[in-house]
């Protein structure tokens, strides 16, 4: 994931898949030799010349300014994920890339108190590469009940939740579309990768997806993004049966979200969702370890 290839690879996929006929442009019956738009005419869609656009795309450009990518932007009728990951790319090839050290990530206190309130409501805290940093008792069941509970208290340990989606059966049997959840996690995993291009155990982990499955490898090449604050799916939860949630996810401190999951009101998912609940007070709880905030004693 280096800072400039990203970026080219992105534009030349958009364009691929925009036809002139969606843009206004006539073709006059000609057979052509690449799908979408060529370069000359996103380019002059764009209002840039077609030898800066090339060059923007070949990698030898660097000095994009935000009003030229919104240009482009507006040309490929970019969604607001998209142009937000547009500019995160240019930002990205402008600077030489530094492989750097990440500390693990941590939960801050206040939201591990959220997290140990909504005891009834499946809550779950992704980090920036969807590893699960924490979750309640009630989110650990319905989503991976077959995991150890307290394995997110332990960095080297994490669960990943792509790499669920992809690697694990027992994840990929919870989902009734299980390629609408999965090109959820592609689309997530593809902003935050433009986010954080320097960041190695990003691209460890999606070096490793894209050994491991060849669904990740596709959806990965199509250069999606998503950025997925509701969604619904049909899960099918070995111990309650067929259940349709509705997941929000909420930003928590930088490149951390809180996913909590409902049900409607009255319904039979809401229903199950309670009994799911219900059967978590017999388990033992998940360690959530809530650090303390006073000095430390002497």
């Amino acid at each position: 994931m280096n800072g400039k290839r990203p970026l080219g690879e992105f534009l030349q996929k958009r364009r691929s898949q925009v036809r002139p006929d969606d843009v206004g442009l006539p073709t006059y019956g000609e057979r052509r030799r690449v799908p979408g738009l060529r370069r000359e005419e996103l380019a002059l869609l764009a209002g840039v010349s077609s030898s800066y656009y090339t060059r923007l795309e070949q990698g030898h450009s660097s000095n994009a300014s935000p009003e030229v990518l919104d240009a482009i932007a507006r040309a490929l009728d970019l969604d607001d994920a998209d142009r937000l990951h547009l500019h995160d790319l240019a930002v990205a090839q402008r600077r030489p890339a530094k492989p750097r050290r990440v500390p693990p990530e941590q939960v801050a206190a206040s939201v591990r108190q959220l997290v140990s309130a909504l005891t009834d409501v499946p809550v779950v805290v992704l980090g920036r590469r969807c590893d699960i940093l924490a979750w309640n008792r009630t989110g650990h069941l319905l989503f991976a009940g077959h995991l150890d509970p307290e394995s997110p208290d332990r960095p080297a340990e994490r669960p990943n939740m792509a790499e669920l989606v992809f690697c694990d059966s027992h994840t990929r049997d919870l989902y009734a579309d299980w390629q609408q959840k999965a090109r959820d996690v592609v689309g997530t995993l593809r902003l935050a990768a433009g986010r954080h291009p320097d960041d190695p155990k990003m691209a460890s982990l999606v070096g490793h997806l894209l050994l491991k499955s060849h669904e990740f490898e596709s959806l990965w090449a199509d250069h999606r993004v998503r950025a997925c604050p509701v969604a619904i799916y049909t899960m099918r939860h070995p111990l309650v049966g067929s259940i349709e949630v509705t997941q929000q996810t909420l930003q928590a401190e930088p490149d951390q979200r809180i996913v909590m999951v409902t049900a409607a009101p009255g319904s039979a998912s809401a229903h199950a969702l309670a009994l799911l609940s219900r059967t978590t007070h017999s388990l033992p709880a998940p360690h959530i370890p809530i650090p303390a905030t006073g000095p430390a004693p002497r």
